[in-house]
């Protein structure tokens, strides 16, 4: 199957819908996002790249990087870490309070804000201080390049605008489930989120998920084959938030998204891929990278249903 060709088409077919998002304006640093980008990146299990668009450019990966904190703490506490962040979907906003409260500082799962800041806080248990560098060199490693670096504007401006994650840790703090100091917490995981990448390498870094756990080009197996199904499974039932239904019903593949405008995808034994677009739909997903992905499995029926 040409790649190539189908995602030049797929280029062509988004333009009219690039304007139709919204930036994540309620981060300053990502403002000015340039909506008119759009990058897409297909990699397969041989090494094969495929790319159309800014493919080059670095954006903040933002949610995307609980795909690798999720993987470094499973590989850690194995099923304990179920006993302090759950495996459902939430069916409610990613900074949802309220579901929280409810169920009584337990998130329902790893990709929802208050889930990510649980495994983040189970990794400072593990690493205190070095966490956040612990996290940065799994991510190097996977995709295979080590200058990549968080970005520091964009973290200042999380630390200075996250009133919603801060409530999240402090009411998570208040059931018991912050073990560590909620400052140390949040500023790594602000810190992750701020992460800087393009299409090729976060799609390169994902090939270990396509693979049953071990990373087709090193052969270094990262997670055992059962977790990678526990991963996988996460990003297709929890990975766009409350519209995760919605993705696996257009797109049909796991995935996960991040409000920088980033969406990474795998398709089992074959490829991952990542779409960059900074565009959001109402539920903070890219608006054309979801519907890029739309396209793609629609053309090559590669959806795994």
């Amino acid at each position: 199957m040409d790649y190539q060709k189908i995602i030049e088409e797929i280029e062509e077919e988004i333009q009219p819908f690039i304007k139709e998002g919204k930036v994540a304006d309620y981060i300053p640093a990502l403002a000015n996002s340039n909506i008119n980008d759009f990058a897409m990146s297909i990699i397969e299990l041989n090494g094969k790249q495929h790319s159309i668009g800014c493919s080059q450019k670095l954006f903040s990966i933002q949610s995307i990087s609980k795909v690798f904190t999720f993987t470094i703490a499973l590989k850690i506490y194995c099923k304990n870490l179920y006993k302090r962040v759950g495996y459902e979907p939430s069916g409610n906003p990613f900074n949802s309070l309220v579901q929280l409260e409810y169920e009584k500082g337990i998130p329902r799962n790893p990709f929802i804000n208050a889930g990510a800041i649980v495994t983040t806080d189970a990794l400072y248990s593990k690493h205190k201080s070095n966490t956040f560098y612990t996290i940065l060199n799994f991510i190097k490693k996977q995709c295979g390049y080590a200058g990549i670096q968080a970005n520091n504007e964009i973290y200042e401006s999380e630390l200075a605008h996250g009133f919603r994650n801060l409530s999240l840790i402090n009411l998570m703090k208040s059931f018991g489930n912050i073990e560590n100091n909620i400052d140390d917490v949040i500023s790594t995981y602000f810190r992750q989120c701020s992460i800087m990448m393009n299409t090729q390498q976060l799609a390169n870094s994902m090939l270990y998920l396509a693979n049953h756990g071990i990373n087709p080009l090193t052969k270094e197996v990262i997670v055992s084959a059962a977790q990678a199904k526990r991963i996988n499974a996460l990003m297709l039932t929890c990975g766009h938030y409350d519209a995760s239904g919605d993705f696996a019903f257009h797109v049909g593949l796991p995935g996960k998204s991040g409000v920088g405008g980033g969406i990474v995808a795998i398709v089992p034994q074959k490829m991952a891929i990542c779409v960059y677009s900074p565009g959001l739909n109402k539920e903070g997903n890219s608006l054309v990278g979801t519907k890029a992905l739309e396209l793609f499995t629609t053309k090559t029926k590669l959806s795994i249903f």
